[in-house]
């Protein structure tokens, strides 16, 4: 029987728990043909969800909890579920019951037809704000277009990984980028199941527009040395139009088609605008350094707290890493 480990980052989801347990209790009881564990990382919670997490396992012998000592993420907590699971696959699923815990059947399926990795591709996003829909259309079509062209255009974070796939991604070091782009990066044999993604069961989303910002500087400087290549085009471009514009001036002074003082206010536009393209640069750069420098410090991107039971695989199994920095 095929063991699926179900990871399930939660972040002040006091709400939404008793739904969960209940949808994944029917979810995990419908099978005979799957054996099925849930990790669930609490993302140092400051409402009740440990708790309610801890009251379920206690229970429940195929629930597992972690909760980390600070907020990380919902990345670093999805790694750190990786980290501990010990199925045969893993899929990640939201707490927030905007992805449908039923779909991981189908999902298993497929990966048990050959697919590495199974996404589920939204087609829609129910209960969705305008502004919210736009900064993801936004994000991907970026994303697409100067990273990773193979990324689903509605977007995806709803994904089932086969084993050899997660001890892949936990020989990966790197801190500072997308999950789900590293995954769709590292290739295997994927395939893409359409879904429509429901609007949460209850709450607010966790899910800031600093935390999106973030996440797309990180994947875009992640995946992609576009930012790096257009600074240098643009240096030369402005050399050259810098280059042009002194001839101009030489020979007009010259032939006497200007005035002295006349060309003041060309003078200051051009310092002006080629002064703030040298900071948007530097800033640019100083976004890749930080990066390079995070990872030289050798932080771990997370560590965990406390687990419920207080035994898991990583502390049966010296061969995996117990806490964020893979082992080398």
């Amino acid at each position: 029987m095929k063991r699926i480990s179900v990871i399930m980052p939660a972040y002040n989801e006091e709400s939404n728990i008793p739904i969960l347990r209940e949808r994944l209790t029917a979810l995990f009881d419908s099978t005979r043909e799957y054996e099925f564990e849930l990790v669930v990382v609490d993302d140092h919670s400051t409402d009740v969800s440990f708790d309610l997490l801890k009251a379920w396992a206690e229970v429940e012998p195929r629930v597992r909890v972690l909760r980390l000592s600070r907020n990380c993420g919902s990345h670093a907590a999805l790694h750190a579920g990786l980290a501990s699971c010990e199925g045969d696959a893993a899929v990640f699923l939201a707490a927030d019951l905007q992805d449908p815990p039923e779909l991981v059947l189908e999902m298993a399926r497929r990966w048990r037809e050959g697919s590495d990795v199974v996404w589920a591709v939204r087609t829609a996003r129910e209960g969705e704000k305008i502004s919210v829909k736009l900064f993801a259309r936004a994000y991907y079509s970026t994303l697409r277009r100067l990273a990773l062209a193979e990324m689903p255009a509605q977007g995806t974070d709803f994904l089932l990984m086969d084993r050899k796939v997660i001890d892949a991604y936990l020989r990966i070091p790197e801190k500072n980028t997308s999950l789900m782009c590293m995954v769709l990066w590292m290739g295997f044999r994927q395939s893409f199941l359409p879904y429509v993604k429901q609007a949460r069961a209850s709450g607010t989303s966790k899910w800031t527009l600093g935390k999106k910002i973030k996440l797309f500087v990180d994947s875009i400087v992640s995946f992609s040395f576009t930012p790096i290549r257009a600074m240098s085009l643009l240096g030369v471009l402005f050399a050259v139009g810098g280059s042009a514009f002194a001839a101009w001036v030489v020979v007009a002074r010259l032939a006497g088609w200007v005035t002295p003082g006349t060309g003041y206010a060309a003078l200051m536009t051009a310092l002006l605008v080629g002064f703030g393209l040298v900071m948007l640069m530097l800033g640019v750069i100083g976004e890749y350094l930080w990066r390079t420098f995070d990872e030289a410090r050798g932080r771990p991107r997370f560590i965990v707290e406390e687990r419920y039971p207080p035994c898991d695989a990583s502390a049966r199994d010296p061969g995996r890493p117990t806490e964020g920095t893979p082992q080398q």
